[in-house]
């Protein structure tokens, strides 16, 4: 995948993905941050949390390599800092409750169990924190030219596959069902990428006219979708800022003002 993001086709979806990451991060306050996957796409660059970390699957390590303990950093890392950290994405070595948001570009796609992995998150987010996913969208150009080339090798066809055969791609329909299983309401939704598969930089220049017409259009039919969500916790209670509000609010009651009349006026 790493290698493949290199490519012409790998530069105009990082681009893309970047520039939406940015926009959805930049104004999420907390205090601990996390990336699952893809360090080639920095999904908290925009963000300004004191504490960060950018995981990798162990699945892709060395078994000699000896990995920090995670329970000590939080302590160390230094404000705005990113921390590299390698660990099972369906296993993840934080506390329940604990980080206020996770980013995720394409790392469902390439876990070893993306359900599980979704849960994982859920168990580490705070109520009300934020999972910001990126992925390919199977109901593409993409996505068709992605399946010809698995069918293509199924039948001994030969033949390479556009993109990088690792993983499986999820549906955005089926994400959301996922994530509103999990208690999660979706904030975000949308498509991106609706220049035909080309590999060669000179004919995705030609097509960047298809990005307006896609977009209104055809939206659905990107060849990536993004989507940021918020957990929901039932039974929460507002405080703090909030309850303070509808507190006053009560207080700027009308005043009922006695005249000489005996008449009486609100204001």
């Amino acid at each position: 995948m790493g290698h493949w993001l290199k490519s012409p086709p790998g530069h105009y979806l990082v681009s893309w993905e970047q520039l939406q990451f940015d926009r959805a991060v930049a104004d999420l306050f907390g205090f601990h941050a996390l990336q699952l996957g893809l360090p080639q796409i920095d999904g908290l660059r925009a963000n300004r949390m004191p504490h960060r970390w950018v995981a990798s699957d162990t699945m892709m390590l060395p078994e000699s390599m000896d990995l920090p303990p995670v329970d000590d950093t939080l302590a160390t890392l230094a404000p705005h800092e990113s921390l590299a950290l390698h660990c099972d994405f369906d296993a993840l070595p934080f506390p329940a409750q604990s980080l206020d948001l996770v980013v995720l570009p394409h790392a469902l796609e390439l876990a070893r169990d993306p359900h599980e992995t979704l849960r994982e998150v859920e168990r580490v987010l705070v109520p009300e924190g934020r999972v910001v996913i990126a992925g390919f969208n199977p109901a593409s150009l993409w996505g068709l030219r992605q399946n010809i080339g698995h069918l293509r090798q199924r039948t001994g066809l030969g033949g390479r596959m556009f993109m990088p055969g690792d993983g499986e791609f999820i549906g955005y329909w089926r994400l959301r069902d996922w994530l509103r299983l999990l208690s999660f309401e979706v904030e975000v939704g949308r498509f991106g990428c609706w220049r035909p598969p080309f590999g060669s930089q000179r004919w995705l220049e030609r097509m960047g006219w298809l990005e307006r017409a896609g977009d209104r259009w055809w939206p659905v039919l990107g060849a990536m979708y993004f989507v940021v969500a918020v957990k929901r916790v039932r039974g929460m209670r507002l405080v703090g800022i909030a309850r303070r509000r509808s507190v006053g609010a009560k207080a700027t009651a009308p005043a009922v003002a006695a005249h000489s009349n005996a008449t009486t006026e609100g204001r």
